[in-house]
């Protein structure tokens, strides 16, 4: 059996093949990264940030305890005042998506039912967000995010 020696231009082709697939697949992560996250979640960090502590006190101030479940094909949201009634709330937005990306984001259409909300969904499996923004009868605006998980 004949073998070729290995020599200084064999080794550096492997090294450089090697360094090409490394750079290659992190190029391409960095793309997938920035093209698949918007990573916005206010326009202006600093004008959001001038109203902060007085939004999250009047947010605080509603006593209100915000869940979300999803069972089958239906998410159910319950929102509660301090006393653990269903709370007086005068408007609703919500969107439903992934945490990594807004390609699956959608607006579930909530119908209320015994204190409870209720939308049919049709969500795959894996980690969901549901991004809530309630209004009080007073005005105050309510904001939460809430994680989900979906198991199939």
């Amino acid at each position: 059996m004949t073998t070729k020696p290995l020599t200084g231009r064999k080794v550096f082709a492997i090294v450089a093949s090697a360094f090409a697939v490394i750079i290659g697949v992190n190029i391409f992560m960095a793309y997938s990264a920035i093209n698949t996250f918007p990573g916005l979640e206010v326009g202006n960090s600093y004008v959001a940030s001038q109203s902060f502590d007085a939004d999250r006190a009047a947010q605080e101030a509603l006593g209100w305890t915000v869940s979300a479940t999803v069972e089958g094909d239906e998410l159910i949201l319950s929102v509660t005042d301090s006393e653990g009634l269903p709370a007086a709330i005068d408007g609703m937005t919500a969107t439903l998506g992934r945490a990594t990306h807004v390609r699956d984001d959608h607006t579930p259409e909530f119908t209320r039912e015994g204190g409870v909300y209720r939308a049919p969904v049709d969500l795959a499996r894996g980690n969901w967000n549901l991004r809530l923004v309630l209004i009080a009868e007073d005005g105050t605006e309510f904001k939460q995010r809430i994680a989900l998980r979906v198991k199939g």
